[in-house]
Parts: structure tokens; C-alpha cells; sequence
């Protein structure tokens, strides 16, 4: 697999911390090129700001927070020193407030005083920036479990911390800039995705046919909502897919057939425009001949569906994909080929039995508890799209832009999926690269105000080149 960036947590800072020579002995040097590199780029991103505060806790984030104060000092700034040790809170008026009080080593909720403090830099009418993370963010898993700074830059060293790109420690770190302090690398658990891993998807290539490309089988659709697999559809064929079959109840065909030109479309028996459990014989024929199977966008809900999810996951014997309708009331099994389930917030607290609101506060720990439950790989859709699998490290995608937020993306995220389960592509790599590849293409887009899912598929091909 292709390189990626590592993200760290804050045991494995530690580790890196311990392997630089001379350590515990030389963690003043680290100090120092923490404390330059921070001043640095606070001076950089903010010039023209004159009256600086700097808030210092008692550990290495407050040491790292006074040696940036000296060298604000020496480049002419007014500096103020906030020693939130003594219990000053006199933050003055400053244009820029540095916010050093908490490192990577907190975690939970910020006692009282702290938590007070934290509110009076909020509500400032200065820039923050924050030292290696805002203070009350959880550097390990994103968490923020009281108050935390919002910062508008975060001056991170070494590497990318968990915590400042899961959610919602994402929300409070702003622009984040990665300062080397002289550390080694070190493994991680986690990774950040790059546009380098669209790299692994196999491109069509002399010698290959229409199958040999990847034969993605969408199932889905009906009645009121046929725009759902068309979306799926059409996302597969511009990820390259070589082949598409849509299995969609029968009084959807004529609604299909008017935008899908190039996918062969098969009707599944119904019962008032929803799919029956009749449909489950057909659906296992047509996926024999298939590379991979994406199921549910425009699925509907009722004992048919159901039953037909049920029995294609469980007896299908290629990688499949499922989405929206697919994961209602979804039991786990014991799949006989790779599953990724694409749930977004609400949909993963269905499945868990939690609330949108305690998914949205612990999304980490929420989609690996969702992998080890299901036994497959889940992609936990946002901002930060998150994908798990069991046993192994989170791999992260954070490329695209707030525009993807409109009805429509998740399907089709789903038909890229498929494309690359199709073309053999394991299945933590496939969602991961599925999710950069839409995320790349929301920034690739033509439209910005106004983007709607459709555009994504236009921009597919340039993205993929």
C-alpha cells in the first residue's frame, strides 16, 4: 500500500520523544525548537499583530509556550505571560493569544478553573494559536469531553496528532501546520490518506475487457426513489468500472433506462414498488457473475428488503458494499467475502443502539466498535471520514471540501466503492481510496456554492487520471 501519513496518539509521541538521543537528559532541546517553531509560525500567519499573550500551563506545553513568548519578545512584540499555575487570568488585549496550557498527555475534562479559562480565550476578540493542540482536545482519539480552545491555527510538531483530525477535535484546531522538531519517525496505529493512495486502484489497461475492468452489481431503487442507484451506477463506470448491472424492481426500469444508457439493467419482483423476498434467487444469480455488489441506495425498507440484504450478504460469495436502506435493522454474520458498511452518524448509532449525538462525540471508538461487532470493514462518513477494520489501525480521509455535505454524495461514495471491490482492491484500501476519490473530486468540482452529487461524478475521471 502506498505510503500515508502518519497520525499519532500520544503514547507514540512519547515513543518518539524517548528514542531522541539522550532523552529525558535532552528534552529542553526539543523544548526550545518547539517553542522557535511555534513563534515562528504565529509571526508568519499574523504579522501585523503587535500585543501577544501567551497562556502557559504547568507542564512541557506551558514550557513550550514560554520560550515562544522570549522569541516574540525578540522579534519586537508586545508579550504578555499568562501563568495559569498562579491562577492569572488577566489576558489583556491582545491580537493573538497562544494557547499553551494543555500538551498531548491531557485528556478528559478540564477542571473548573482551567475550563474558565479556556471560555475567556473563546470569547476574546484575538486569533488563537495553539500549541501542538488546543487545549481540552483529546490528542489520542479527537475527543472533547468539556471545554476546549478554538483555535484558528494549530503549530503541531512532529507529525499530525489523532486529535486534530477526528472530530470534533477537528473543529478546534483551524489551520494545522506540522513543525519538525528533529524527532524519528516512529510506527502508528492510525494513518492519514493522501491522493496517493488512489495509486493502488488498477486502471483499465491493454488487454483487459469489460469484466476484467470490474463488474459492480447495484441493487436498489424504488418507487420515489430511483435517483439513488442511478447515482451509484454512473459513480462505478467513472471510477472506471468496466461494467455495470443495476437489479432494480421492475416498474423502476423505465425511470433507469432513461439516464443509464451504458448499464444493463435486470427487474427484481416486488410487491407496490419495493423489492420482495421473491428477489433474493434473482439478485444471487446475477452476482455470480459479478465482482462486486453495492446494495441499498433507494433499497426502501419493509420485510422484503430486509430479508433480501440478509440473504445476498450471507450467501454472496464477492465483496460487497452496503449503504442507506441496506444498513436499516442490519443484524451481524458471518460473511463469506469482504463486507464495507458506509454508515454516516445517524445510521451508525442505529446499528449500535446509541444516539447521533454520543457517535458524533466519540466517532473513533464508535466505528471500531462497529468493525469488531460486524467483523468487516466500516467507513464512518464526514469530514473526517474514518474506515476500520478489525484488528487494525484507522485509516483517515480528510480531503474534501464542506460542500460534499448535500443529499446524494453517500451514494455515490457508494458506487465508487464498489468500483474498486471490483477491480480486487482489499477492502479497508478500497473505501479509504473511494473516500478520497470523492473528497479529491469535490475540490476538482467546477462548482463550489451549490455542488451537487452529480458534479462529483463529472470530476471523477480528472481525479483518476
Amino acid at each position: 500500500m502506498a505510503e500515508l501519513q502518519p497520525l499519532y496518539t500520544a503514547d507514540e509521541m512519547r515513543a518518539a520523544e524517548a528514542q531522541y538521543p539522550g532523552f529525558p537528559e535532552t528534552a529542553p532541546e526539543l523544548m526550545e525548537r518547539a517553542g522557535v517553531q511555534t513563534a515562528r509560525a504565529a509571526l508568519e500567519l499574523f504579522a501585523a499583530a503587535q500585543r501577544w499573550t501567551v497562556v502557559c500551563g504547568g507542564g512541557s506545553n506551558g514550557g513550550d509556550g514560554r520560550i515562544a513568548a522570549r522569541h516574540l519578545a525578540a522579534a519586537g512584540r508586545e508579550v504578555r505571560i499568562v501563568d495559569a499555575t498562579s491562577g492569572d487570568t488577566e489576558l489583556g488585549d491582545p491580537d493573538v493569544i497562544v494557547d499553551a496550557l494543555f500538551g498531548t498527555g491531557f485528556s478528559g475534562e478540564p477542571r473548573p478553573e482551567a475550563a474558565a479559562l479556556i471560555e475567556r480565550i473563546n470569547n476574546s476578540r484575538a486569533h488563537v494559536v495553539a500549541v501542538d493542540l488546543p487545549s481540552g482536545v483529546d490528542a489520542s482519539t479527537g475527543e472533547v469531553a468539556g471545554a476546549a480552545v478554538r483555535a484558528d491555527a494549530t503549530v503541531t510538531f512532529h507529525g499530525r496528532k489523532v486529535g486534530v483530525v477526528v472530530a470534533p477535535g477537528r473543529f478546534h484546531a483551524g489551520v494545522v501546520l506540522v513543525a519538525d522538531i528533529g524527532l524519528a519517525h516512529v510506527d502508528t496505529r492510525h494513518r492519514l490518506v493522501g491522493a496517493e493512495l488512489l495509486g493502488v486502484v488498477p486502471r483499465r489497461k491493454e488487454g483487459d475487457n469489460k469484466y476484467t475492468a470490474g463488474h459492480v452489481l447495484v441493487v436498489g431503487g424504488s418507487r420515489g426513489l430511483t435517483g439513488a442507484p442511478q447515482l451509484s451506477a454512473l459513480a462505478a463506470m467513472r471510477a472506471d468500472a468496466g461494467y455495470v448491472t443495476v437489479a432494480a424492481p421492475g416498474s423502476a426500469l423505465p425511470v433507469l433506462e432513461q439516464r443509464l444508457l451504458e448499464a444493463v439493467k435486470r427487474p427484481l419482483p416486488e410487491v407496490d414498488g419495493i423489492v420482495s423476498e421473491d428477489a433474493v434467487d434473482v439478485v444471487l444469480e446475477l452476482a455470480e457473475k459479478a465482482g462486486s455488489i453495492a446494495i441499498g441506495p433507494g433499497l426502501g425498507r419493509g420485510s422484503g428488503p430486509k430479508e433480501l440484504v440478509r440473504r445476498v450478504l450471507a450467501e454472496a460469495t464477492v465483496p460487497a458494499v452496503v449503504d442507506a436502506d441496506a444498513l436499516h435493522e442490519l443484524e451481524p454474520g458471518d460473511w463469506p467475502a469482504a463486507r464495507v458498511l458506509t454508515p454516516h452518524e445517524g445510521e451508525l448509532a442505529r446499528l449500535l443502539g446509541r444516539e447521533s449525538k454520543d457517535i458524533a462525540a466519540h466517532r473513533l471508538a464508535s466505528v471500531y466498535e462497529a468493525a469488531e461487532r460486524f467483523g468487516c470493514v466500516v467507513l464512518l462518513k464526514g469530514p473526517d471520514t474514518l474506515v476500520a477494520a478489525p484488528g487494525r489501525g484507522l485509516l483517515v480521509s480528510a480531503l474534501g471540501l464542506p460542500s460534499l455535505a448535500t443529499a446524494g454524495t453517500g451514494d455515490v461514495l457508494t458506487g465508487i466503492v464498489g468500483a474498486f471491490l471490483a477491480k480486487g482492491v482489499e477492502a479497508q484500501v478500497a473505501a479509504a481510496a473511494a473516500a478520497a476519490a470523492q473528497q479529491l473530486a469535490s475540490v476538482e468540482a467546477t462548482q463550489r456554492a451549490g455542488l451537487i452529487a452529480s458534479d462529483l461524478i463529472d470530476a471523477l475521471p480528472r481525479v483518476l487520471a
